[in-house]
């Protein structure tokens, strides 16, 4: 199995309000079809959310294949998952995949060599905490049939405590999300029969992230071609990344990104359009105060 390189970027959305000027240069280099998309949220937050994952998408591309972002272009396929439109066989292949939850949106992207494009990668992020309506026993009752015996034996270890028991169930979650999110099916396969084994022989802490010793059996059967990363982020967060017939060189953290990094200088944000479309999304209100 050959080595590829791995990219681990993190933006923290508690760390941006967005000015007009700072949202126009971000809207200004997203697709047109991107905006309709990104102007159906209901909250800023969604809105922002969104947007920043795609401005990483962009910035990830444009840094591994040396084309300058305005000529970065994205495309859907059947299954809605973003795909860069790579054009001619001299620009290197690569995978990546976007994931956010609560303050926190995520990209993890590995390129290889054109000799050997079968490859891919997942990443998911889960935020700590249960904050269903439903009691914490009558949400695992109804959520046990997605997870294996031997997973929800782990994650209901009786010296668990609260805590702990939603911390396995999270870390479980973002394993399958991840494995799922590679494969591009959603979580609409039997998540029953895709089992994990998590690293146990450390605990999962922001000092020892990643851990790398996960293992997964789907069908009861060991799947060798993949390979996992579990990481926690600022205590709170649990991310997972999942790699399809690749390895990355080193086991490294998710870097944490500034806003200023993934603006780009374009004349277009000083367009009337663009203008007004930023003015409209910044009347959205917040989900939290």
């Amino acid at each position: 199995m050959s080595k590829h390189i791995c990219t681990r970027w993190a933006f923290d959305l508690g760390s941006w309000r967005p000015t007009l000027p700072q949202l126009s240069q971000a809207v200004a280099s997203i697709q047109p079809e991107e905006r309709a998309r990104l102007m159906k949220f209901h909250f800023i937050d969604d809105f922002l959310s969104s947007l920043i994952g795609r401005l990483l998408m962009r910035k990830y591309v444009s840094t591994c294949s040396g084309l300058q972002p305005p000529e970065v272009k994205f495309a859907r396929d059947v299954r809605g998952k973003p795909y860069w439109v790579r054009e001619g066989n001299d620009r290197p292949p690569l995978s990546f995949n976007v994931s956010h939850q609560g303050s926190l949106v995520l990209l993890a992207g590995i390129t290889g060599e054109s000799s050997d494009p079968d490859f891919g990668i997942g990443t998911d992020v889960m935020k700590i905490e249960y904050s269903g309506g439903k009691s914490l026993p009558e949400f695992f009752r109804l959520m046990k049939s997605k997870f294996s015996t031997e997973e929800w034996s782990y994650i209901g270890r009786p010296h668990h405590d609260e805590r702990e028991q939603v911390k396995a169930f999270m870390r479980h979650w973002c394993l399958k999300e991840a494995y799922v999110k590679e494969l591009g099916v959603g979580i609409t396969v039997d998540l029953q029969r895709i089992s994990f084994s998590v690293d146990t022989t450390r605990s999962l802490e922001t000092d020892v992230s990643p851990l790398i010793g996960t293992s997964l059996r789907c069908h009861d059967k060991p799947m060798e071609n993949w390979h996992f990363e579990e990481h926690l982020l600022q205590e709170d967060y649990c991310a997972a990344i999942a790699f399809r017939n690749c390895l990355p060189p080193e086991h490294g953290r998710f870097k944490f990104l500034q806003v200023e990094q993934l603006l780009v200088k374009s004349e277009d944000s000083e367009l009337e359009e663009v203008i007004a479309y930023c003015q409209k999304a910044l009347l959205k209100p917040y989900k939290r105060s």
